[in-house]
């Protein structure tokens, strides 16, 4: 099932009691970003962890040689960077806005205060950080034993479940640039494009532009062979 390779934390809010969203919310500094900034690096100390409100944001690693593997996607409900504080390390990794976006920065002396509070949502912590390991480790496991092809049907999937509206029937676009699909596939820019045509010759995904439709999941998830 795709649901073993998308991780995804908007529960930790959704599920906690409305004291503690509260305290959260009162602790909570709003800053804009926008699209290609960075909001965190690899190496570098934390100082809090955030909670997109509003736009996406991609995880990643740039490897000896200056490639960049996507790692992750973030969609907005969903709160980041807090691995970090909770190891004692630095950031493993860097964030960067996908698009304009709003987040929300919670210091470290504050987040850690709201742990020391509240067994709830220490507690879903915890379930977060655990089904996160497992998303990773299927992730890496895709990356290092599936072909190219079988890559890039199962991003697709990946990203058409995270650029789904909630509520809505309307068309959903993805519109992750080329690049950035082609790191998070592991793969070249040339590679993916020609993939990706075959794709479209096949009726598989239509692509306006930037923008790539899914139009048929069947035969994309027996490309990505995950079943």
């Amino acid at each position: 099932m795709i649901s073993k390779f998308i991780f995804n934390n908007q529960y930790l809010f959704d599920e906690l009691p409305d004291s503690d969203k509260e305290l959260l919310q009162g602790v909570m500094q709003n800053r804009n970003y926008r699209k290609n900034d960075a909001i965190f690096t690899d190496g570098t100390i934390p100082s809090g962890i955030f909670y997109l409100k509003a736009g996406k944001v991609k995880k990643y690693k740039v490897d000896n040689e200056g490639r960049e593997q996507i790692i992750y996607i973030y969609n907005s409900g969903e709160f980041f960077g807090y691995s970090a504080i909770l190891s004692n390390e630095c950031y493993g990794d860097t964030t960067q806005a996908l698009e304009n976006s709003i987040i929300s920065f919670i210091s470290k002396e504050d987040f850690l205060k709201l742990l020391d509070t509240s067994v709830v949502f220490s507690r879903l912590l915890l379930r977060s950080l655990s089904h996160e390991f497992s998303v990773m480790a299927n992730l890496m496991t895709v990356l290092s034993q599936r072909t190219v092809r079988e890559r890039v049907a199962l991003s697709l999937l990946i990203l058409h479940n995270k650029y789904t509206g909630s509520g809505t029937e309307d068309p959903v676009f993805i519109t992750l640039s080329r690049a950035d699909l082609a790191n998070m596939a592991g793969t070249a820019n040339e590679t993916l494009a020609r993939i990706l045509h075959d794709f479209k010759k096949d009726q598989l995904i239509l692509m306006e532009g930037r923008k790539i439709q899914v139009l048929n999941f069947k035969m994309l998830t027996q490309i990505a062979n995950f079943m």
